[in-house]
């Protein structure tokens, strides 16, 4: 049953600015487990966190959700608002009311990301901060079913005792993707992140004939509905010969058994990538962007 908004006080700094959007808390969950459900390959990431959390409610870490309501009181758009903002459900023309909230709040953040319209809305209502770099395009893809090409046999999810070789290989991902150390204003929040994932069982990897790393993927959110894929790498020295395909290939299998979609957004001018992606059987669902700080 929709709520109405005086159950809880709004959360932005003035009822003057839009007291429709507030501060999302326990009693809102299901609420929100429905907005994000009406598109379980965009929303995963909100969906993921639910589904560990099981709460809306602000995280320990600091990390809270913002929701707008419809004058009938009915949730319709939200945003995660932690050291990443994320929209939910959120259409263009609602953007800048969220910006003047999550500006009023005078928080850091290191990215935008989410579907590209609200996105890159978000941003400009942002106003101030400087854009270090702006993927405005990166096209989001999806597979449901098994792969269109044979997967890779030694692919297989690692353990913590392989974490001396998969961490290394992590941040060579990143530095190439991003354009900078992950570890270099210091490694334990970094680590303690591929730790999680390896523990999880949503790290993946084949492994060459040293125990170094030749391909390598990670799940950076799983719902009951979708996962998301990330990290996808493949070692300079073994670029070329395939490995990416039947790599991927087995990434989908293994994700298949934890969700029934598995989906990931690859950057709109990695040709190669894109074509490895569509071979295997992703098919293009939407759009997504990325706004890094």
């Amino acid at each position: 049953m929709a709520k109405m908004l005086q159950r809880a006080a709004p959360w932005s700094p003035s009822r003057r600015r839009d007291p429709l959007i507030r501060r999302l808390g326990h009693e809102d969950t299901l609420e929100l487990c429905e907005l994000a459900a009406l598109d379980p390959v965009a929303n995963v990431f909100i969906a993921a966190h639910l589904l560990t959390a099981g709460s809306a409610a602000p995280t320990q870490s600091g990390a809270e959700i913002l929701g707008a309501y419809d004058g009938d009181g009915r949730l319709v758009s939200a945003c995660w608002l932690g050291a990443n903002i994320v929209p939910v459900g959120m259409q263009e023309e609602a953007a800048p009311a969220f910006a003047e909230v999550i500006r009023g709040a005078n928080r850091r953040f290191a990215s935008i990301f989410g579907p590209a319209e609200p996105t890159l809305a978000l941003y400009e209502g942002l106003g101030g901060p400087r854009a270090r770099e702006v993927r405005p395009v990166q096209p989001l893809m999806a597979i449901e079913g098994g792969a269109s090409v044979r997967p890779d046999p030694l692919v297989r999810v690692t353990g913590l005792d392989d974490f001396d070789a998969v961490a290394p290989a992590c941040v060579a991902m990143f530095e190439e993707e991003v354009g900078y150390s992950p570890v270099a204003g210091g490694s334990d929040n970094y680590y303690r992140r591929v730790r999680q994932l390896i523990q999880q069982g949503h790290s993946m990897a084949r492994f060459g004939d040293h125990g170094e790393v030749v391909f390598k993927a990670e799940l950076g959110a799983v719902s009951s509905a979708a996962s998301q894929v990330q990290g996808v790498w493949v070692a300079p020295a073994h670029r070329g010969l395939g490995l990416s395909h039947g790599g991927m290939a087995a990434v989908v299998s293994i994700a298949r058994q934890l969700a029934p979609i598995v989906s990931l957004y690859v950057n709109d001018y990695n040709e190669r990538a894109k074509a490895c992606y569509e071979r295997v059987g992703f098919e293009r669902v939407g759009t997504f962007a990325t706004v890094l700080f």
